[in-house]
């Protein structure tokens, strides 16, 4: 069977883009340079002028750059880093590999990091002072409350945006208001690579001047190391096809995926089915799009959905905290109940939406939706 709307298709992505992807290739072959050359430099200038920050520094994934932001900003051997429990476990495990602790609490009704938590957290916890929010499916977190935290608690202030690159808050671009924010560009990503890639983005030259150095080897010129660096380098080809030919299509791949989510939030109508409120203030880019159904009938839906041709997923069935591999790290310490969390991790469905959907097809995973019904 065909299916009627994929979650990615990147099929559709290579016939649009396949000729620039390419000569993009092609270009950097012809170079001679393929590891942090003139393409890397060009993508982190453009990339910096898109997010309207300083400083872009290319590195190999997201998960390095949530590292690198927080080592270049000096964290220290176990310093507690408050985070959320629904998110992709490199989150957390980037605090715990730069040698901090985790500290979770819960996530309120759109599913992002509850930001009155933590303020409740921190006013508890005068020595915590950093803090890891996550802008989860593409949707910006409050950054007027956040910008408060900051600047009531003195805290450092890392942003995942890993899901959130064009998204605002009120006119406000994400990753703007920590002192350093880190992206993916993971190929679901909605500005991903063809592979792993990922960026760091601040306003701080220091942080950028570390950041440079700890994604080679902590070199500050070559063969002098005066950082304990990672190898964590963007590459010269992957650079080339995001600055050529991704990056200028991301505010159209953006503005599509909204008028996706437009549709489907004006043409869901299923009293078993919720759509997550979006936070106040969000002019969200759509990464994902979550819907809630009763944690015991989610297999009843998938199952529905797909025998309709509508692929499905589920971001994310287990809650951090529960992953195994936090037992090696010192475990998982929790600010309170995580009742909300909990309810994500046991109810989230994904539905499809990427850029190249078709009206038909975003008409038929409503029909879909629609149609169903609990067992």
């Amino acid at each position: 069977m065909i299916s009627v709307a994929k979650l990615n298709d990147f099929q559709r992505m290579w016939q649009e883009t396949s000729r620039e992807v390419l000569a993009a290739v092609a270009r950097v072959g012809e170079s001679g340079w393929f590891i942090l050359g003139r393409e890397v430099e060009e993508f982190e200038k453009k990339l910096a002028d898109y997010w309207g920050l300083q400083h872009a520094v290319g590195v190999a994934n997201g998960l390095d750059a949530i590292e690198i932001c927080l080592r270049s900003l000096g964290i220290a051997e176990g310093d507690e880093v408050l985070t959320t429990p629904l998110s992709a476990f490199a989150t957390t495990l980037a605090i715990t590999r730069a040698g901090a602790a985790p500290v979770f609490c819960d996530v309120d009704e759109t599913g992002l990091l509850d930001l009155e938590l933590c303020r409740d957290v921190l006013t508890r916890h005068s020595e915590m002072s950093w803090l890891l929010p996550v802008h989860l499916y593409g949707h910006a977190l409050d950054l007027q409350a956040l910008e408060s935290l900051r600047d009531d608690f003195e805290i450092t202030i890392v942003e995942d945006c890993a899901q959130s690159i064009g998204a605002c808050s009120r006119g406000r671009v994400t990753g703007s208001v920590g002192q350093a924010a880190a992206t993916s560009f993971y190929p679901t990503k909605n500005l991903g690579a063809l592979g792993d890639a990922g960026a760091i983005l601040t306003d701080r030259d220091d942080v950028a001047e570390s950041a440079r150095a700890l994604r080679h080897y902590g070199q500050s010129s070559t063969y002098v190391h005066d950082l304990a660096g990672l190898n964590s380098r963007l590459d010269e080809v992957q650079a080339a096809i995001l600055a050529r030919v991704f990056l200028p299509r991301l505010p159209g791949w953006n503005e599509r995926r909204r008028a996706v989510a437009d549709r489907y939030r004006e043409g869901i109508d299923n009293p078993a089915i919720s759509i997550p409120p979006i936070p106040p203030g969000s002019e969200s880019v759509w990464h994902l799009f979550p819907v809630l159904v009763n944690g015991a009938d989610r297999e009843s839906f998938m199952t529905h959905m797909g025998a309709l041709g509508v692929q499905t997923g589920i971001h994310y069935p287990r809650l951090i905290t529960e992953q195994k591999a936090l037992e090696s790290c010192g475990g998982a310490r929790i600010e309170g109940t995580l009742e909300r969390a909990v309810r994500y991790a046991a109810c989230e469905v994904s539905l499809p939406i990427h850029p190249f959907l078709s009206d038909e097809e975003v008409d038929s995973v409503t029909v879909a939706c629609n149609s169903w019904r609990p067992r």
